[in-house]
């Protein structure tokens, strides 16, 4: 059976990736694996909910749910192999809380095949995951709708419980939760305004999540600072850094001062130029090109290594495929990949440096510098001249530009947007989104930049906390009463969390785009339009009357 894939907004034509490979380059039988890992985590979900009722704890379940949930998110994992273990894992994992739970003398409320199926080999494991794979199963479409929103909604929520957990920040509440919500996705006595109640809580989950991220970068790292990013090059070779992972970004800086090797940022990881921490190293040269759709021209022009972090990998070109490492959760095969820190020592980067010193300087593709750091902290110092500018009608209008960048090329949208917004208002931005005009010359309001980059897109929630600071500051009752208007590209599941947490914390209006989800039913999509206002982008010019005005 051909594959089925509608999670991220490349879906082709539309609707779905079918056929032997997806647009982002997966295999189908890597997506089977995906779904099928999906599939049998669901199982074990509910085996341990069982099991936390007796007081049994597994600490190594917990991650290890999170891990899946964050291998398939789009351009993660395209590894078969990698599936294989992890699904072996989870059986094994499931089998262990299933014994234990039965030697209390109880037994699983759930039925479910997940929670049931065992398989002798390989070959048993991949016919069963081509079997499963497709469409998430429900008793109809909307609760399918439902179903989808939140598992891609715990992907996200996953990729930066990871990221808190790897600095050693935890909640429980977020593995219960995380856990909870899996066994509902297969449980058909849910209604469907429980369902749509389960959406907008895993928003809520997903602000905590954000928030413990950005605690634990903010306490580790210290607070972004407004910075200027050199986006030039130096004379010595390289380490090209992507991904979203800070944790690796400070172990490789460590471990490369004073090798002679320079450290560059790319598309995600362009927000640790912010951060205080790292500026004390004078080999961090800077940024070095633009979002992770642009890997196949800007890696070959490195010439050094590049090591990935997390999403967003694009299967690699022979030209440069043998200077391209992997960490954590990205796998490809014939990649090198950098294994995990074990027992809390350092991850090895003595292989990708010694790579790096044998290679040529990066060729220069482009100079000058970019500002960003407007994460919550510093944006807040401003206030009151944020509110100055407001109250004297300088700024008339902010505009939330927050998410994703793409291939499409209907997404130069975003960059005429940006260039036709009137001269009185403010972009707010974070994600890979901003690439397309952040480096455009759009000037200041009274000192202000007008486009004020408050970092990954985790720090979406230094929007929100910026937006509930405005609303305290101007005495206002309602968040949708603000001068701020919201026009949100997405791409992947990391953004699907950072758009239900905005709906939970009742944000309306918004603009979602350039399409609206392919897994959206249409009586979801009318719930969505109904209740919040969500709606798709149309034309530059329609959207700039309707959001600015």
């Amino acid at each position: 059976m051909s594959m089925f894939c509608y999670q991220c907004q490349e879906a082709a034509k539309g609707i779905a990736c079918t056929g032997s490979k997806g647009v982002c380059g997966v295999t189908d039988s890597v997506i089977h694996l995906q779904d099928f890992a999906i599939h049998m985590l669901k199982g074990l979900a509910a085996c341990n909910i069982e099991a936390r009722k007796l007081q049994i704890e597994n600490q190594e379940i917990d991650k290890h749910v999170y891990e899946t949930l964050f291998k398939t998110i789009t351009n993660v994992s395209f590894s078969q192999d990698d599936f294989v273990q992890n699904i072996e894992k989870t059986i094994r994992l499931r089998n262990e809380i299933k014994k234990s739970i039965l030697e209390n003398g109880n037994s699983i409320e759930i039925d479910h095949d997940s929670i049931h199926f065992d398989c002798k080999n390989e070959q048993e494991m991949l016919a069963k995951a081509e079997q499963i794979s497709g469409e998430i199963d429900a008793p109809n479409e909307d609760i399918r709708s439902l179903r989808a929103l939140i598992i891609y909604g715990l992907k996200g929520l996953a990729a930066y419980q990871e990221h808190a957990e790897n600095l050693n920040y935890e909640d429980n509440s977020l593995y219960e939760f995380v856990q909870r919500a899996l066994a509902a996705t297969i449980d058909d006595s849910l209604s469907l305004d429980e369902n749509i109640a389960l959406v907008l809580e895993t928003g809520k989950f997903g602000v905590d999540a954000m928030a413990l991220l950005d605690k634990a970068n903010t306490e580790t790292y210290g607070n972004p600072e407004i910075s200027e990013v050199n986006i030039g090059v130096s004379d010595k070779p390289g380490i090209l850094i992507s991904g979203h992972d800070l944790k690796d970004m400070e172990e490789l800086l460590k471990q490369t001062d004073g090798t002679g090797v320079d450290v560059y940022t790319h598309s995600e990881m362009l927000p640790a130029n912010y951060y205080p921490a790292f500026k004390k190293y004078k080999h961090f040269v800077g940024n070095y090109g633009n979002a992770w759709w642009q890997q196949d021209k800007e890696f070959e022009q490195f010439n050094g290594p590049i090591l990935m972090t997390t999403n967003c990998l694009v299967p690699p070109k022979k030209s440069y495929i043998d200077r391209v490492y992997t960490t954590g959760p990205v796998q490809f095969d014939g990649l090198t990949h950098i294994a995990d820190r074990n027992n809390g020592s350092e991850k090895d980067f003595s292989q990708i440096i010694e790579h790096a010193k044998k290679c040529e300087a990066p060729i220069e593709i482009e100079t000058g510098k970019i500002v960003g750091g407007f994460a919550h902290n510093q944006v807040i110092q401003l206030a009151d001249k944020v509110v100055d500018a407001v109250k004297s009608g300088d700024i008339k209008k902010f505009v939330v530009m927050a998410g994703c960048d793409g291939r499409q090329k209907s997404r130069k949208y975003y960059t005429e947007f940006a260039e036709q917004m009137p001269n009185d208002s403010v972009i707010l931005t974070a994600g890979c989104a901003k690439f397309r005009y952040n480096k455009l010359e759009l000037g200041d309001i009274g000192g202000i930049p007008r486009i004020l980059d408050a970092g990954q897109c985790n720090d979406s929630y230094s929007l929100v906390v910026i937006a509930l600071k405005l609303k305290e500051v101007f005495g206002l009752d309602d968040i949708n009463e603000l001068p701020i208007a919201y026009n949100i590209a997405w791409y992947e599941q990391k953004a699907v969390i950072v758009l239900l947490a905005l709906l939970y914390l009742g944000v309306k209006n918004i603009h979602l785009g350039p399409t609206l989800p392919a897994f959206l039913s249409q009586n979801v999509t009318k719930v969505l339009v109904d209740n919040f206002g969500i709606a798709g982008i149309s034309t530059v010019e329609k959207d700039l009357l309707e959001l600015v005005g």
